[in-house]
């Protein structure tokens, strides 16, 4: 309908059809059309009131089928567009492409690097939020037709580590090495507590790391190669349960070398300086203060890593851009990462992009894998499996173990991830258990609900065929139609603004809509029955594809 409505413009502007797509609006009344037109807009162009404009306009726009009335309200002008048509066109589409609806044909090559989780330290709560805008990033791109490329950078060497290491060989050596994510998150808050009663400790942590750089030491490499596998084992469940994968995996071990010459490279061409020993880049004059590559004992630190990884992503796979989901608190560190770039005179680091987020707080305040305030994913989604398992218990007491294990899971998950995605990524979330096992209303699971009931409707209901006739509709029966033709223009404002809780926003607003057309259209036994059922075999089809834009799996029952 934009396009038509475009195309009208067009004719009567002599803007171009584009142009005019993205400009027009929603409006946030029924009473003020189906779509709106901002002509204020044109005021320049015309060198007229926008008023004025709006109201030539109307007079000269010629109605199509499609289109029952234009208006000019102020300096918008706004199109009723044709109800039936409107209810025809979208679920025939709809139901002509099902998973093909909407889907689009870019072609870009695009690499998305997300989770970014360390080893040798916990998996928490706050991880999820990145992981989970990644992936639907990623698909919300592949979805539009690009090429994506989910990429996961971990630390598997620094500081953290040889803390880690220092910390078990000093004070746990008796203890078995255990694949316990806990146990492993244990040793690290050990460390850093440890370190915080004596300062001077550091220095043995110092050569822990030097000696770990080096790789000479046969026992310390042995011990941290064990427990680096134990540590991304554990990882590569919790990827799975979330629903998600990487196509590369990068490594701070990886890099580590070509980070130390690239440092050393940037300091010979005075790009880099040494001040007190350490290898720097001063970007005080771009108000992004020092950023140290080097430490004074010639150890790489995680900002000279990150230049040779930059280097290898864009060598290895020949990116039209490469997205950064990387929590807000390293807003600086990626400014002053894509300046040292700009001034290396590294080109493709202009098609370097930074999605920040804000993070998980508890109400008591910050999460931190240091100090152990944090909720441990395994213990979270113990707590809330848990919970589901009960409910479900009490709606289906008869149901084997194993499916009710089954389902308990998938609402979990869907219940955790779309807590972490509903908000805008800026947005910081405060991490209540109520708000995250909320069964009904805004909530993952109450979307799940709604497709099961979808899906319960229509595995009551005798096959129909034939012609969609379209009958006298109701209001709900209309707001459920209008916000099915929306999910294209939400799939694309969503890769626009490179915003998941834009599909999530949407895919409450569309079950709120399929539940009140539900509880107040009659759809077996209507005389409506046949074309009702095809709506809400529409409503099924978006739903599921807006979820699993999402990450978020859906169920044929409850």
């Amino acid at each position: 309908m934009k396009e038509i409505i475009a195309d009208l413009l067009a004719k009567s502007t002599g803007m171009k059809k584009e142009e005019l797509t993205s400009l027009i609006e929603i409006p946030p009344s029924p009473e003020l059309g189906d779509y709106a037109f901002p002509c204020f807009l044109l005021a320049k162009k015309y060198k007229k009131n926008s008023n004025q404009i709006a109201q030539e306009l109307a007079g000269k726009i010629k109605l199509s089928k499609e289109i029952s009335q234009v208006k000019a309200t102020g300096s918008y002008l706004n199109f009723f567009i044709n109800k039936n048509i409107l209810a025809e066109k979208t679920i025939k589409e709809i139901l002509k492409e099902k998973e093909n609806f909407a889907r689009g044909r870019e072609k870009e090559k695009i690499m998305v690097e997300f989770s970014q989780a360390n080893t040798h330290k916990a998996f928490h709560v706050g991880h999820i939020r990145g992981t989970s805008i990644g992936e639907s990033l990623a698909r919300i791109l592949e979805f539009l037709g690009n090429k994506v490329i989910r990429a996961n950078y971990q630390g598997d060497t620094g500081m953290h580590v040889a803390k880690w290491l220092w910390c078990y060989k000093k004070y746990h050596s008796k203890e078995k090495i255990r694949a316990d994510e806990s146990w492993i998150a244990e040793i690290y808050v050990d460390a850093v507590k440890k370190l915080a009663e004596n300062e001077k400790l550091q220095e043995e942590v110092d050569e822990v790391n030097r000696k770990l750089e080096e790789g000479k030491d046969r026992q310390l490499v042995c011990l941290w190669k064990k427990t680096r596998k134990i540590s991304l084992d554990a990882l590569e469940v919790i990827y799975k349960e979330l629903n998600t994968h990487f196509d590369k995996y990068y490594f701070e071990s990886q890099v580590e070398k070509r980070g130390k010459e690239i440092s050393e490279e940037l300091a010979k061409k005075g790009i880099a300086k040494i001040s007190d020993g350490a290898t720097i880049i001063d970007l005080e004059n771009y108000g992004l203060s020092v950023w140290v590559l080097l430490r004074k004992d010639g150890t790489v630190l995680y900002s000279g890593k990150d230049l040779a990884l930059v280097e290898k992503k864009f060598k290895e796979n020949k990116l039209d851009r490469c997205l950064y989901i990387v929590a807000d608190e390293q807003n600086l560190h990626l400014k002053q990462l894509f300046k040292t770039l700009e001034l290396m005179k590294f080109k493709e680091g202009e098609k370097c992009s930074h999605i920040s987020y804000g993070l998980v707080r508890l109400p008591t305040g910050k999460m931190s894998s240091r100090t152990g305030d944090n909720i441990l994913y395994s213990s979270f989604k113990k707590e809330v499996v848990d919970y589901a398992k009960s409910e479900i218990k009490k709606r289906y007491s008869k149901l084997p173990g194993k499916e009710i294990d089954k389902r308990a899971l998938a609402i979990s998950i869907a219940a955790i991830k779309y807590t972490m995605l509903k908000q805008n990524p800026n947005k910081v979330i405060i991490f209540t258990k109520e708000d995250a096992l909320n069964f009904e209303g805004d909530s993952g699971p109450y979307l799940q609900y709604s497709y099961a009931r979808a899906s319960s409707i229509l595995k009551k209901a005798k096959k129909k065929t034939g012609k969609i006739e379209i009958p006298e509709l109701k209001e709900q029966e209309l707001a459920l139609i209008k916000k099915l033709s929306q999910f294209p223009e939400i799939v694309k404002s969503a890769e626009k603004q490179l915003a998941p809780h834009i599909i999530a926003n949407y895919s409450f607003e569309l079950s709120q809509s399929f539940n009140e057309f539900y509880h107040s259209c009659q759809v077996i036994g209507s005389k409506e029955e046949n074309f009702r059922l095809k709506l809400v075999q529409a409503f099924r089809i978006i739903i599921k594809q807006a979820l699993f834009l999402l990450g978020i799996e859906v169920m044929e029952e409850m």
